[in-house]
């Protein structure tokens, strides 16, 4: 593979099925780059004391995935060496140690990818709509986001 088939590509997808670390990494992987760093949220079975059966994402996906092109460009900015950039969100029900967000991003060094890894998930929880729900053995909650910079302008 040469450089000009390698260009540059940032691929968001919102998807009910399980979520493919395999898959993932196939899209970011480059000849060029030296480092892919990756984050993978998973659902984990207990909340303040309560015992989590699963979660439910809900998204508003046109808005969401316009947001996750921002932080893709945002992060295009802030570190220009980024050669791909993949962010997959889970919706529907995820269970119990399954993944519900993957990132990951590849550049050159390490130093770029990991703190555009840090940027890209954080930004997006906290401006990206989509919504959890964490189902107990008792009961649900949806979960307010107190990253969410609607959330803030409330407070």
């Amino acid at each position: 593979m040469n450089e000009i088939e390698d260009e540059p590509k940032d691929v968001i997808q919102l998807k009910f099925e399980k979520l493919s670390l395999d898959e993932v990494a196939a899209l970011v992987i480059s000849p060029c780059c030296g480092a892919v760093s990756f984050f993978v949220g998973t659902t984990r079975n207990n909340f303040e004391g309560k015992k989590v059966v699963q979660l439910e994402y809900e998204a508003y996906t046109t808005m969401a995935e316009a947001e996750a092109k921002k932080i893709c460009k945002d992060i295009r900015v802030k570190w220009p060496s980024v050669k791909h950039i993949a962010i997959h969100h889970r919706l529907g029900l995820v269970p119990i140690s399954e993944a519900s967000v993957i990132v990951a991003i590849s550049s050159p060094h390490r130093a770029e990818s990991l703190n555009a890894l840090q940027y890209c998930i954080n930004t997006l929880k906290a401006t990206v709509p989509i919504w959890k729900k964490e189902v107990y053995e008792e009961d649900s909650s949806w979960k307010e986001n107190k990253e969410c910079f609607w959330i803030k302008g409330e407070k």
